[in-house]
């Protein structure tokens, strides 16, 4: 199993969920209007700057991960989106 963080611009987050089900991942938690800076420029949730980011955790087989990533980046690269997606083992869950 491994544990999928992915960070997605909160107006995406729908589409991110289209992606999931579409793989069969029907379990997640989402953690919604996240604030922050980083590549794609300052995400605070202000006037100055509106835009927010969405993290979302899911736990899925080996065997589905490479599908769910490959989706997600050809999602990304038609809509010129950008989601960032950390990958983590998981060695137990209790």
């Amino acid at each position: 199993m491994k544990l999928l963080m992915i960070i997605v611009e909160s107006s995406c987050k729908e589409e991110l969920e289209v992606l999931l089900n579409k793989n069969d991942v029907v379990g997640y938690t989402e953690i919604p209007q996240v604030h922050g800076v980083g590549e794609t420029g300052p995400r605070l949730g202000s006037r100055a700057f509106p835009k927010t980011s969405s993290i979302v955790f899911t736990v899925v087989p080996r065997e589905k991960v490479d599908r769910v990533i490959e989706d997600i980046r050809c999602y990304c690269d038609h809509c010129l989106r950008d989601m960032k997606i950390i990958v983590w083992n998981v060695e137990q869950i209790i």
